[in-house]
């Protein structure tokens, strides 16, 4: 468990310092499973039509409804790595 988060908190530091920026759709699995991994399943009420990015943002999030925290953060720390 402790590997898992600190592998975790390293992909966090790692994707601020990508080469390139992702693609928007890769962006938004990143913002996903970070907020999956650190907040867990999406709560809030889903953004209106006149946003679009929060919009963008809530279905990303919302899409992974049900994946734990530790596997969330396995996922992103593989996406992360991916991309280095």
């Amino acid at each position: 468990m402790a590997d898992l988060n600190a592998d975790f908190e390293a992909a966090v530091a790692n994707s601020k310092k990508l080469s390139q920026r992702p693609d928007n759709t890769t962006l938004l699995k990143i913002y996903g499973l970070y907020k999956q991994a650190t907040t867990g399943d999406v709560t809030e009420k889903k953004p209106g039509f006149g946003d679009m990015v929060g919009r963008a943002k809530w279905d990303a999030w919302n899409g992974l409804k049900g994946t734990s925290s530790d596997d969330a953060k396995r996922q992103y720390v593989e996406l992360i790595a991916s991309l280095s």
